[in-house]
């Protein structure tokens, strides 16, 4: 007999998390709790609750929890104050999304007085690093199933055919047949994997993409965006104040619209493997500009560098699952340290795939001084003079070193 009395199962409905309901089920003999995160991924979760009370799952023990304005106001806007991208690239938007439902399982897990979570990330992937760094974190003594890690049904089409033979449904198949990609959404992003996606050199079917045109389709006339920004958090967009979940869902909308944020990307898992995905982060991508705009006139030029330096650390935190770690909560203290003077607006221009920045502006916190920074007569507010002994002591110790070298 297992130890495991009671587990809570992060669960979609879709193919992979259903499965691995039955399967605890059988394997375990355990009373199974389900949680089902609405995190703007766009689908009725209402299934989900219907799926899980067919296997038997009591209706007290089904969550499904509309997490939308904390997850962009406590793990998007945050991680965005820090100007987080990836590689390079990404926008982590399936990496940020764990920390959250991690810190739910958990709470779900202490509500219900269940010992042990489940999840349904791959033992090859970084999920499953991010869900239990999580979990631990939160919880030291929870115990975790990760089914990966255990059964032998090891492909997409070994999972299907355990679901015919189960009764369990099998949405969204591929039109052409076969297993469908692997997906996940939220209101940050959707990302694709798998399929011939897996082929590095294999171009990414149109059809596949669903949040954004081709820049090619996108409006021939360019679209005008006023940001407006508080601490270095967007509140309204063109005069109209909205929630955080509001400001993403409108952008995301806009960008949408423009062919802004589609990514192919082969990115380094936590793991040790390249993996091939597709995301698309119109929202995202547009606040990125954006963020960094109001930025250029309210930070420090220090303050702003020494951002630059810390941002790719901070975002390898997120990435692999430190969210809920020491370093990353220091971190962020000092980054919204700095977001204290990051208040004013900026104008945007979004045009066939494009962010534009087209102006920006601090009624408080501007450090830009036209009277300085002007070509014209400056009236004496700066002395081109100081500039001289400002660089000959810089160059010192480099024409020490040069006369040794002669």
């Amino acid at each position: 007999m297992s130890d495991v009395k009671k587990v809570v199962l992060a669960y979609s409905g879709g193919l992979d998390t259903s499965v691995i309901l039955k399967w605890l089920q059988d394997t375990y003999q355990c009373e199974v709790v389900t949680f089902t995160a609405d995190l703007g991924q766009g689908e009725e979760l209402e299934p989900a609750r219907q799926k899980a009370l067919k296997f038997g799952i009591k209706p007290e023990n089904i969550y499904i929890d509309d997490l939308r304005e904390e997850f962009v106001r406590d793990f998007v806007f945050p991680m965005f104050r820090a100007n987080t991208v990836y590689e390079g690239e990404y926008l982590l938007g399936t990496s940020i999304a764990r920390p959250l439902i991690a810190k739910r399982l958990i709470d779900i897990a202490r509500e219900t007085g269940a010992d042990t979570i489940s999840h349904g990330a791959t033992g090859k992937g970084n999920d499953q690093v991010r869900f239990e760094l999580g979990a631990y974190a939160l919880m030291p003594e929870v115990k975790v199933i990760a089914p990966w890690r255990e059964w032998d049904l090891l492909s997409r089409e070994k999972l299907m055919a355990y679901a015919e033979a189960n009764g369990i449904e099998v949405d969204m198949k591929h039109k052409n047949g076969g297993a469908p990609y692997s997906m996940d959404a939220n209101l940050l992003h959707i990302s694709y994997e798998g399929r011939h996606l897996e082929n590095p050199s294999a171009e990414a079917e149109e059809s596949m993409w669903r949040w954004t045109v081709s820049p090619e389709q996108a409006p021939d006339a360019p679209e005008y965006l006023d940001v407006e920004f508080e601490k270095g958090d967007i509140v309204a967009l063109n005069g109209v104040r909205l929630s955080p979940a509001q400001v993403l869902t409108q952008l995301n909308q806009l960008g949408g619209k423009h062919g802004i944020g589609r990514l192919d990307l082969v990115e380094n898992r936590y793991v040790g493997m390249k993996s091939r995905g597709c995301y698309e982060t119109p929202g995202g991508t547009i606040i990125l500009k954006a963020h960094r705009a109001i930025e250029s006139i309210t930070l420090d030029r220090e303050v702003a560098h020494l951002k630059d330096d810390l941002m790719p650390r901070y975002a390898s935190m997120i990435y692999n699952g430190y969210w809920w770690a020491p370093e990353r909560k220091v971190l962020q203290t000092l980054i919204d340290e700095t977001q204290k003077t990051v208040n004013g607006w900026v104008r945007l221009k979004l045009y066939k795939g494009n962010v534009i920045v087209v102006s920006r502006d601090s009624k408080t916190n501007s450090l830009f001084d036209m009277n300085i920074a002007t070509f014209d007569d400056d009236g004496g507010a700066y002395n081109q003079v100081d500039a001289g002994g400002f660089i000959k002591l810089n160059a010192l110790r480099m024409r020490i070193a040069g006369r040794l070298n002669k």
